[in-house]
């Protein structure tokens, strides 16, 4: 079972939200409370979703990194993994991972569009079998928002103010997460369990 990193993860989500804070009121989101969808931004739904439990609140932001094929940006391979299109034929890497069925709530891609895949009240399958602080089953009380970059490469400016205006919209919509944490991984794309590394440049 793979844990979702903690004190240095909660760190770098803080940094990044805290370093765009200022310009998370010039392209505020907002979030229809009753669709869960925000305004105004392109919704691509994903089946790879489910309703969250009786009770279940959104407590915990998780953020990945994914690149699709593998340290390659642009394109629509990461929609088509999340609606369940994605052509094995089209890359060597594809047919690895045909059959696989995740998705997120949302995408943040290089130049810092933002589609959402999933409404935030409901369930996406992003953080597969997972547990953090003590709590398993990390889909069931999550929000996981993807950020389009590897491990190995920085992610960009117009990411790092979009995730701090998307992270401001979800608190200020679901005030359980903002009480609550946020968590940095990266998804290990094979078997879609999130692996615990640092992913934002610049962090302590």
């Amino acid at each position: 079972m793979s844990k979702l990193s903690n004190e240095k993860a909660v760190q770098e989500a803080a940094w990044v939200f805290e370093e765009n804070q200022s310009d998370a009121g010039k392209m505020a989101y907002s979030i229809d409370v009753t669709t869960g969808v925000l305004h105004d931004i392109e919704f691509i739904e994903s089946p790879n979703a489910e309703p969250r439990p009786q009770d279940a609140l959104p407590e915990l932001i998780v953020v990945h990194g994914i690149s699709l094929p593998p340290n390659q940006f642009g394109g629509e391979a990461i929609t088509q993994l999340f609606t369940n299109q994605l052509d094995p034929a089209e890359d060597p890497y594809f047919d690895k991972i045909k059959g696989l069925r995740v998705s997120a709530h949302a995408l943040i891609r290089r130049d810092g569009e933002l589609i959402q895949y999933v409404p935030f009240q409901n369930k996406a399958w992003h953080a597969g079998v997972s547990e953090f602080a003590g709590r398993s089953g990390c889909n069931d009380f999550s929000i996981g928002i993807e950020l389009e970059g590897t491990d190995e490469t920085a992610y960009t400016e117009p990411q790092y103010a979009v995730l701090a205006q998307l992270i401001n919209a979800l608190w200020c919509t679901y005030p359980v997460c903002s009480s609550a944490t946020s968590s940095g991984t990266t998804r290990l794309l094979l078997d879609a369990r999130p692996i615990p590394v640092p992913i934002f440049s610049g962090a302590d």
